[in-house]
């Protein structure tokens, strides 16, 4: 009979210490999806004032029950700019973007970090509302190495951002749309960006026009003496002469870093594009700029898209299906256009 007793009180303890395991298992899947969604019209301005009974969203080809349309998240923004041998001349450009971050961008409840990347990534302000922080993070861009780390800088920049709860988390890429030395592989990039919900936007560096209209530098002087040389028949040595017969330092224009750009362009048009994979696989939108001007302008719609998004949520009713889910978000209006998220990763989840 006292054994008996034992074994029941031995069972009554079992419910308490069970369901650990279960509730870890069930934290290793989605609860809630955001999926920040733009809608545009035929002039492909930004659509507002439609409510969630408007849109229509599937996940998986299953039809999801929109939960909430959250009007407001404060953004964190990561900005990753190279800086790089080839940026020297449009890093001037790049510094004087402090004001329009701050103020088109992230608002006032928002925050910024900025990263550096050549062949190192360098940390140059945590996250901070403060003007004068950014602006002092800006001025420490400097052209550094040939090397770009623009995925492994991506990759970074995502770990900053993943453990941001209750925000828009998002990447802003100031760059060149290739990379050179970096070790990770787009897909695991693209990947990590799909699992903890970062939007990246990319505003495009064009190191090649830069070059064709950069001012060229004053010529260093010639190191080997005029009298020095050796000169055919009876040529004068005088600098006019040498420079003359030897095409001298300053007297002809160096055709190589142009030659450098148009090859890696071409080579660039039979690999991946990063920039453009990340941008794509996470809803958001390219850029290109020549002026300060044109970068200001690109600022200022990338704010103005972030701040028009309709931040749609739901709970995935299909969270057996482990991997990749495809979303395909429509709106019950004609003419419209939508831009979304394509999809997301879920954690596989073991048979009970």
């Amino acid at each position: 009979m006292r054994r008996l007793l034992c074994l029941l009180a031995t069972a009554s303890l079992l419910p308490a210490q069970q369901p650990e395991p279960a509730q870890t298992t069930i934290r290793a899947t989605v609860d809630v999806v955001l999926v920040p969604t733009t809608v545009l019209d035929k002039s492909g301005h930004h659509v507002n004032g439609l409510k969630p009974g408007e849109f229509r969203l599937t996940d998986n080809d299953k039809p999801q029950v929109i939960t909430e349309d959250i009007g407001f998240l404060p953004l964190s923004l990561v900005i990753c700019v190279q800086a790089n041998y080839d940026t020297d001349t449009i890093l001037p450009k790049v510094k004087k973007i402090g004001p329009v971050l701050r103020d088109l961008m992230v608002g006032q409840d928002g925050e910024i970090s900025i990263l550096s990347f050549d062949h190192r990534i360098q940390k140059l302000v945590d996250f901070t509302n403060d003007l004068d922080k950014i602006n002092a993070g800006l001025e420490k861009l400097r052209p550094g190495s040939s090397s770009s780390r623009l995925k492994d800088a991506t990759l970074e920049a995502t770990r900053m951002l993943r453990n941001k709860k209750d925000r828009r988390k998002v990447i802003l890429l100031i760059a060149e749309t290739r990379d050179n030395s970096s070790e990770v592989s787009i897909q695991e990039v693209a990947t990590t960006l799909q699992m903890w919900n970062i939007d990246v936007y990319t505003v495009n560096m064009s190191t090649w026009i830069a070059k064709l209209t950069t001012k060229p530098a004053y010529p260093r002087p010639d190191p080997i003496p005029t009298t020095a040389r050796t000169m055919p028949g009876a040529a004068a040595k005088d600098p006019t002469t040498v420079a003359q017969m030897t095409a001298a330092p300053g007297e002809a224009m160096d055709m190589y870093p142009v030659f450098k750009e148009v090859y890696m362009g071409v080579v660039g048009l039979f690999t991946h594009n990063p920039a453009e994979a990340f941008t794509r696989m996470t809803g958001g939108k390219e850029f290109n700029f020549m002026t300060q001007a044109d970068l200001e302008k690109a600022l200022n719609t990338i704010g103005d898209d972030l701040h028009s998004q309709y931040l749609l949520s739901y709970n995935p009713n299909n969270k057996l299906e482990g991997g990749y889910h495809a979303i395909k978000v429509a709106v019950m209006r004609p003419g419209l256009k939508v831009r979304t998220r394509p999809g997301y990763w879920m954690a596989a989840r073991p048979e009970q």
